[in-house]
């Protein structure tokens, strides 16, 4: 029985990684309330999760302004700073290594969930076609449709530079390994990249080199506050069209991001294939070669991936690492899995925002089942 691809080591920026199984950033809505806290139980989620060559967080808010869905974790203040650290010093004593994804949601996000019932605020007053979870002020909570967001000033655009880099800081002061920048799946980085999102008339709109330059800005302001381009990744979606984006040549646009990005000396870029929410988009393989291609440092592919497609891809130069987001909801030891070759656990839906330990930390693991 040949070995998979995905259970050979790997270099990736300034660590070495026992496989190439990453476990994807995966949202779960299940923070301390009140202040958005992670606490022991995401601890015992992460820890169970070790196994992977790389754990990257679920999105975690850079401010207040970048959430965009109750209950999901900050990196912000000082109690989840602190809350954090349980988290890494439990994947850490479990001899795994975790990023913390960066996250701010522009306008997928609603007045309820914003400091002072504000307007979401996105690259331009653009309403997204999109929903988000809220909390009433008596406790219930719903699906919303997104709120009527509010540009952005040009002299705002440095301070959300730097709640970026202050979030990094914070990220480190946690003892994460490194940060992945979440610029995909309509959040908002990708709206700034996209041209339906993004109808701004300054520096910051309309040319393509004017669309991705919030995106490096914030790549080299993360840089600059890690002190390690190789503790920085960045994932991207193109093609992508969830939460109402879209772009009139995504060939151009990412392929233009990557070859600036060629420069930056990242631990990796982070594809998320279109057919992750069930589509599939006609050339979307293509791009990925082309953008292969262009960019000479690792990459990781995410989205309906499998043992067996996630070592071809590897097999094939595509990707150097493979993300599993759902799998691992519902395999803790994943790749013990992939290892024996042992079916997967399927996942339960109704359990996968918001609760506590069910659908969480009690899938079981192969020896559990055994017994």
């Amino acid at each position: 029985m040949s070995r998979s691809p995905l259970l050979t080591p790997v270099r990736m920026g300034s660590l070495d990684l026992p496989n190439r199984v990453i476990m994807a950033p995966l949202t779960r809505q299940r923070s301390k309330q009140p202040g958005n806290v992670p606490y022991e139980l995401n601890a015992a989620y992460y820890a169970q999760r070790a196994n992977a060559g790389l754990i990257i967080s679920e999105a975690v808010q850079i401010s207040a302004e970048g959430q965009g869905y109750a209950w999901t974790p900050g990196i912000h203040s000082a109690e989840q700073i602190e809350g954090w650290r349980k988290v890494t010093q439990a994947v850490h004593d479990a001899d795994g290594r975790i990023f913390l994804q960066l996250w701010h949601v522009g306008r997928i996000s609603h007045p309820l969930l914003q400091p002072d019932g504000a307007a979401p605020v996105a690259p331009s007053a653009i309403q997204a076609k999109a929903e988000c979870y809220v909390q009433e002020p008596d406790g219930s909570s719903h699906k919303a449709p997104t709120g009527m967001p509010r540009a952005l000033k040009t002299e705002e655009l440095p301070r959300i530079v730097a709640d970026y880099a202050k979030a990094t800081r914070n990220a480190l002061d946690a003892d994460f390994d490194g940060v992945e920048i979440h610029a995909a799946n309509g959040y908002l980085l990708d709206q700034f990249l996209c041209s339906d999102s993004n109808q701004r008339t300054d520096a910051y709109g309309g040319s393509l080199e004017n669309r991705v330059r919030l995106v490096l800005e914030v790549v080299d302001a993360v840089i600059d506050a890690t002190g390690d381009s190789g503790r920085v990744g960045i994932r991207i979606s193109p093609m992508g069209t969830f939460n109402g984006v879209d772009d009139a040549d995504p060939r151009e646009t990412f392929s233009h991001l990557l070859r600036e990005l060629n420069s930056r000396g990242l631990a990796y870029v982070h594809v998320n294939r279109p057919d992750w929410v069930g589509g599939v988009y006609e050339g979307f393989d293509s791009l990925l070669e082309t953008l292969r291609e262009l960019y000479d440092g690792r990459m990781i592919i995410a989205g309906g991936m499998t043992a067996e497609s996630g070592g071809q891809a590897i097999e094939d130069g595509l990707a150097d690492m493979v993300a599993f987001g759902r799998p691992y909801i519902a395999n803790p030891d994943l790749v013990q899995r992939i290892k024996t070759r042992t079916e997967w656990n399927e996942i339960n839906p109704s359990t996968l925002y918001g609760g506590a330990e069910e659908g969480y930390t009690d899938y079981p693991t192969m020896d559990q089942s055994a017994t």
